[in-house]
């Protein structure tokens, strides 16, 4: 199939297309929901994106069914299927809960004729995406994407843009200042009665004829719903307008809906809407910045959390050591880092956050750091914790440095409410085992050493609780042996990494674990931290070795340094047992690589007015029943039969049962949680297994330690958007399903901004009560800056507290709204019909305007030329542009972006007419050389012409672009 012709499938049949689950809205049946035309669009674009790539590399590019662990196997990125889903459910849950948190303001939907603003919504989320991908705070861009697609995509729902007889999306809903279309005016009828459930016809002659757009009226509340005389309602049972003449709807969100009967056509338009959308951030971003947006690359982040005081210039040797070894070995290689991530510390300071896709970048930013000064013994380890796990993409593994306690322990709630919501693993590698740096003072007193004693195996405690927490390691060695340990456990790590099995003990006891290995399974693992271990291994043959001997057949390799021990298994599908022996603390960890894992979510019925379930956003419920949602990546023919909730002491489990609810999803309800700390374990076939041993079953667990709580906190997911200089007030509540007293309230926010917040509020027994932080950003702060809020709430005794986590982005004032200009000063050609030998060249001046924020980049959007770019002489505003080419490559599209994002495609192209035979009497035509010269601005539009057949001199246009002919 050609790239046209699949592209052309790709959005124009979406149609075709069975979609995702229908979990979260009972009343959508079969109907296309925010969900489906979501991932629809994602899938759609990241295709193009990666065939794009593939052919520039000169790959070949096959088209991949349209699931997300096909178009990440496309992609040459298969490890990374669990976060681009996990982008993907983001995106999805940010849209969907515009429903949720406003549901009842017009502008979100395109609802009352709102159109200015409703694209306004749309315009300044889109800007604020764009500032985001700039500084790669990719999670903030999703999240601001998600919220953005909700009105676009009901726009084609809501309005009558479909009964006007479009075929192509309003491309100005993306762009400010620009016509959406002739407007009804306020006192303009545009609709009639429905005859009787038939509103085929309900929409009056005049608005179609005469091309007015409109939209349907909506009001919830029952006795007080009115509306303009002569408009439209929307429609449905939660439409009170309905019932006012003129009587009836026009929404297409279902297939039962007023105009459930173009419901197919104005969801396959919200898909191709939404992959315009993406393209022009897609544009703005450049393809590879897409696909990281996306969570699409072929590695796993690298993150490093460093102690800079005077002590630590052995370690910081050690990791400056390893960090070339990592990037030598894996730059090029499937398992490179998308991302560098380092966060210094010390006291007073900590940061800034070095975020980086270049490893060059990063090594200076490595070679550069010293240690020196320190103050006190205790250091800001927990805040420079804080803003790796803000600034980390989600599921990230952190290794944190230091031979020092935490000065900030009051943080420890944020840091493990942070953990929890990233499901990040976070790995401590300490030195001098804590407290060798708390000297003894000459005057100290024998309770004054006993004191130290018991600080330091407090110290030690706080990071072996997080570790605990993350599913992590707390591995204890000296300075000369963190070399050894930091290269054993950074070389293993993977994108895709699962881990089989994990358990935590202490005190430690004699335990058996099993743990059942796949044929999917490579590189099997066990890590162990812990003094004085001893176990025996046995293989699902019945083999068995234990620890003393190393020289059985299991063990194919182990190392062991300080309280750290590493095992290499020989990788054996089926039923695996490890009998572990001590009275002294440790953690096992087995872990495997694998393309088939899970994500989870826990779930509760919505509040909202559409029913069905929300995400819980934070810990879940105690003392009640409840259901979570599970997703099987990296298999579509992998199936879930068992999820169990496991006490994280071994203590107790509580099985699940599931549901199948297609696309990969499953519904486990329970009737009840651990009130201790858990995890979650899934076991599941796949039924593409061609192993005897272990008959296609799997063994997956979460890293993450989860905790239920009585006490529950939210917050309106509406206004993200930060503007340097101005206090915005963030509104939350606290809610308790126990007992009632005077609840702890702790606000902080990873970059340091200035807040106020009430420092307790009083709840009744199962009561509730409301609080607001008011949060500022400097007014110098850049455009794109990503600001993570945590508010946290503690009941009275301190044991049981619940957080809500919150992403902003700092936006100044856009009022760059044109997209940058190409001109064409020379065009020259030798082309002749041998086009190997001859070659082509043309001159473009580009300019923003003088009120624009200036060209931030030219590249290359098709064509194999060379292409460079300088300043004019004595004029920064204007780019000069050269390009040239054999004629061979007669085309060439220049992407040019300005400093906030604004776009514009420039297309340039040389043809020769080649001889054309005729029917009758095989006579060629020869004619000149006509150059056509075309500028286009909508790459998206462009698509869905050449699939319409419109073309215009030979080369596919879309409508209203200018043409130049040379």
């Amino acid at each position: 199939m050609s790239g046209l012709a699949a592209l052309c499938l790709l959005l124009l049949q979406t149609g075709a297309f069975g979609f995702g689950i229908k979990l979260f809205n009972i009343f959508r049946g079969d109907s296309l929901i925010h969900e489906d035309i979501t991932e629809r669009a994602i899938l759609n674009v990241t295709v193009q994106v990666c065939r794009a790539l593939a052919l520039a590399e000169g790959k070949d590019f096959t088209f991949p069914p349209l699931t997300p662990n096909a178009v990440a196997a496309a992609c040459e990125a298969l490890k990374s299927s669990k976060s681009f889903c996990k982008a993907i459910k983001l995106i999805q849950a940010k849209n969907r809960g515009v429903d949720m948190f406003s549901f009842y303001l017009p502008p979100y939907h395109f609802d009352d004729e709102t159109f200015s603003e409703g694209r306004k919504i749309i315009t300044d989320g889109l800007s604020a995406v764009k500032a985001s991908n700039k500084r790669e705070n990719f999670e903030a861009a999703r999240e601001q994407l998600g919220k953005i697609l909700h009105p676009l995509q009901d726009f084609y729902s809501h309005s009558n843009w479909v009964e006007m007889g479009n075929k192509l999306p309003n491309s100005n809903l993306i762009r400010s200042l620009t016509s959406i279309g002739n407007l009804a005016a306020k006192s303009r009828a545009t609709c009639r009665n429905c005859n009787g459930n038939d509103c085929s016809d309900n929409i009056l002659e005049d608005i179609l004829r005469e091309k007015i757009l409109t939209s349907g009226y909506f009001n919830f509340v029952p006795f007080f719903s009115t509306k303009p005389k002569g408009k439209c309602s929307h429609g449905g049972g939660f439409d009170r307008t309905s019932n006012i003449e003129p009587k009836g709807g026009i929404n297409k969100d279902t297939y039962g809906a007023s105009h459930g009967y173009l419901h197919m056509t104005a969801a396959n338009m919200a898909i191709a809407a939404t992959s315009e959308l993406l393209e022009d951030i897609r544009g703005a971003a450049g393809d590879k910045t897409f696909l990281q947006m996306m969570g699409i690359s072929k590695g796993k982040a690298l993150c490093f959390v460093i102690d800079t005081t005077g002590s630590m210039g052995d370690d910081i040797e050690a990791v400056k050591t390893v960090t070339s070894s990592i990037i030598n070995t894996k730059v090029g290689t499937e398992d490179e880092p998308p991302v560098y991530i380092l966060v210094p510390f010390n006291d007073p300071d900590f940061g800034p956050l070095i975020r980086t896709t270049d490893p060059n970048v990063f090594k200076r930013a490595i070679n550069a750091l010293s240690a020196a000064g320190g103050g006190d013994i205790p250091e800001l380890s927990l805040s420079g914790l804080q803003l790796a796990l803000t600034g980390a993409p989600p599921n990230s593994e952190i290794f944190l440095f230091t031979d020092a306690p935490a000065k900030d322990q009051y943080l420890k709630s944020t840091v493990i409410a942070l953990i929890e919501r990233t499901k990040s693993v976070v790995n401590f590698m300490i030195t001098n085992v804590l407290g060798f740096r708390r000297r003894k003072r000459s005057d100290d007193s024998q309770e004054q050493e006993q004191q130290n004693s018991r600080m330091v195996t407090s110290d030690a405690q706080v990071y072996r609780d997080l570790a605990q927490a993350s599913g992590g390691l707390a591995i204890q060695v000296t300075k000369s042996e963190l070399l050894m340990a930091t290269s054993i456990i950074t070389e293993s790590s993977s994108s895709s990494l699962v881990t089989l099995v994990q358990a935590s003990r202490s005190p430690g006891k004699a335990e058996n674990f099993t743990f059942t290995v796949d044929e999917s399974v490579r590189n099997l693992t066990v890590y162990i931290t812990g003094r004085s271990i001893t176990f025996i291994l046995i293989s699902p043959s019945g083999v068995s070795q234990e620890s003393t001997n190393t020289t059985g057949s299991l063990i194919t390799a182990s190392q062991a340094v300080g309280n750290f021990m590493t095992l290499q298994l020989k990788t054996q599908a089926g039923l695996w047992e490890i009998k572990m022996v001590s009275t002294n603390p440790y953690i096992l960890k087995v872990v495997g690589e694998s393309p088939i894992d899970f994500l989870f979510d826990f779930l509760e019925v919505s509040q909202g007015p559409l029913g069905g379930f929300d995400v819980v956003n934070n810990r879940p419920r105690s003392g009640v029943n409840g259901s979570l949602i599970v997703t099987v990546i990296g298999s579509d023919s992998a199936t879930v039969t068992e999820v169990i909730l496991v006490a994280s002491s071994g203590s107790g489990e509580v099985n699940v049962s599931v549901e199948a609810q297609g696309g990969g999803d499953f519904l486990a309800r329970f009737d009840r949680i651990p009130a201790e700390e858990f995890v979650v374990l899934v076991k599941g076939q796949n039924s593409n297994s061609s192993s005897r041993a272990s008959s296609g079953i799997f063994q997956r667990q979460s890293s993450t330690n989860i905790r239920a709580s009585t006490v529950s906190v939210t917050s309106p997911d509406s206004n993200s958007v930060l503007v340097p200089g101005i206090p915005l007030s963030v509104p939350f509540s606290v809610m308790t399903s126990g007992a009632g007293g005077n609840f702890t309230i702790q606000a902080t926010n990873d970059q340091g901004f200035d807040s106020t917040f009430p420092s307790n509020l009083i709840l009744e027994t199962g009561g509730s009560a409301n609080g607001t932080v008011n949060l500022t950003a400097p007014s110098n702060t850049l455009s794109g800056t990503d600001v993570t809020l945590t508010v946290e709430a503690l009941a009275p005794g301190g044991t049981d507290t619940n957080y809500v986590v919150l992403r902003f982005t700092v936006l100044k004032t856009v009022t760059d709204f044109t997209s940058p200009v190409c001109q064409l000063l020379s065009l020259q050609s030798n082309c002749s019909d041998n086009c190997i030998l001859s070659m082509w060249e043309l001159s473009v001046r580009v300019t923003d305007g003088a009120e624009g924020t200036g060209v931030n980049r030219v590249s290359l959007k098709q064509g194999n030329g060379n292409l460079n770019t300088s300043l004019a002489a004595g004029n920064e505003n204007i780019t000069l542009v050269s390009y040239n080419a054999s004629c061979c490559s007669p085309d060439v599209e220049l992407l040019v972006v300005d400093g906030v994002g604004n776009v514009a495609s420039c297309f340039y192209s040389v043809l020769k007419t080649t001889p054309t035979a005729t029917s009758s009497s095989q006579a060629t035509t020869n004619s000149p050389h006509p150059t056509a010269v075309v500028s286009l601005s909508n790459r998206a539009a462009q698509s869905l012409l050449l699939c319409l057949g419109i073309t215009i001199l030979g080369i596919n246009l879309p409508m209203g672009n200018n043409i130049y002919i040379v």
